[in-house]
């Protein structure tokens, strides 16, 4: 098939001051690109701050972004938008329509003739597409990851918005079955509503030898429990620190970076386990298969989930999973041998689960085979059907 010129929008994108910021959105992009089923320009809006100098906080790393750079072959450009935090949400879709029209018509008169948009997250991201592929008379597909669907749509003025993206988007995909549902629920015909689950490299994420991951990365004697994510109220991670208290022996690593950091750490020490945590901050994710490996438990306390890459890699490397029950987690850890999800996520609940886990471990084989059907050859498969369908019914 001849690729698509798609032009992708995805605020959640990475870029060379935050390399691992919406990665499982690079990563599909990445996959489609290889597998010749699309050619893409990205569009990355980012907040628009005046001051690049760290000490100003969490903001000022947006100045820092590059207007334009390329990364593995594709170009992105991160044109800037004006918001408000905290307050701006009602009007970030509006603001980041105007500048994404901009660019867009910029790429179109420069010869890039995209035949479809593809936009990742709903809001504000799929709501400000909405508007350029009306302008280009193209069709618009819009993926839910999480939040986007299952925290702002219960909100006034962005479910009204998500409402009419849902009635007139070309296609709606969620990365889980109670995402999909949300979809519905807001108006989307269900023909018109896709899953298609984030996939997971099974080359680069394998298992390894424990004992040579834990001496690659300095890590003494276990067992261990792993974390990976933003470190961020709504990921829990406060919940595993809390469960340390009732695991005696155990170790914890948090693999992630976040505005939450500096209190998990003080509560580490008023919980008198801060000797047993390690805070290893962001790694690449050519480093992340060796951490799944030296740990003897995986576990994700959030209380809002799409379905996450994490748990996905951490089952393709061999490890149980011991996650909360919420939304997609259930169609990733679906079978006993993958772990264990806790309906009542607390501190008691983990712990008495990661030590059931960590006393009769799983062989490694058998817990990656549970997610065999995750695979990025399938996840492209179904999403270069669709986006051929749309193609040719528009040109039709």
């Amino acid at each position: 098939m001849t690729p698509i010129p798609t032009l992708t929008i995805a605020s959640l994108y990475p870029n060379a001051v935050m390399p691992t910021f919406g990665l499982f959105v690079e990563r599909r992009i990445q996959q489609l690109v290889a597998a010749g089923v699309i050619t893409t320009r990205v569009l990355a809006p980012v907040p628009w701050f005046p001051l690049r100098h760290p000490y100003l906080g969490r903001w000022s790393r947006w100045a820092r972004v590059p207007r334009v750079e390329c990364r593995g072959g594709i170009t992105i450009e991160h044109p800037r938008y004006p918001h408000i935090p905290r307050w701006g949400t009602a009007l970030q879709p509006q603001a980041m329509a105007a500048v994404l029209m901009r660019r867009a018509r910029a790429l179109h008169r420069r010869g890039f003739r995209f035949q479809l948009v593809d936009a990742h997250y709903a809001y504000p991201d799929g709501v400000a597409a909405l508007a350029l592929a009306r302008a280009f008379r193209v069709p618009l597909v819009v993926t839910a990851r999480g939040t986007d669907l299952n925290l702002l749509a219960r909100f006034p003025t962005p479910r009204r918005r998500l409402q009419r993206l849902a009635r007139e988007a070309a296609a709606l995909v969620a990365v889980s079955a109670a995402l999909a549902e949300v979809w519905v629920e807001l108006g989307a015909p269900r023909k018109r509503v896709q899953v298609i689950h984030n996939g997971v490299d099974f080359q680069h994420f394998r298992p390894l030898p424990q004992a040579a991951a834990r001496a690659r990365l300095g890590l003494p004697p276990g067992p261990w429990v792993l974390t990976v994510g933003e470190l961020i109220p709504r990921k829990g991670i406060d919940l595993l620190v809390r469960a340390l208290v009732a695991l005696s022996g155990f170790r914890l690593a948090v693999v992630g970076e976040g505005p939450a950091r500096a209190a998990l750490e003080r509560l580490a020490r008023e919980l008198g386990v801060a000797a047993r945590v390690v805070f290893a901050g962001a790694r690449p994710p050519q480093e992340l298969p060796w951490w799944y490996a030296a740990a003897d438990v995986f576990a994700l306390a959030s209380r809002r989930e799409g379905l996450p890459n994490v748990v996905l890699e951490a089952l393709a490397c061999g490890r149980p999973v011991v996650a909360s029950r919420v939304w997609g987690l259930p169609e990733a850890v679906a079978e006993p041998v993958a772990g264990r999800l806790i309906a009542d996520p607390t501190p008691s609940a983990f712990a008495h689960a990661i030590r059931e886990l960590a006393a009769r471990p799983p062989a490694p084989a058998a817990v990656r085979a549970t997610v065999r059907t995750f695979a990025w050859e399938a996840t492209v498969r179904r999403i270069a059907a669709l986006f051929a369908t749309l193609t040719q019914e528009g040109s039709g």
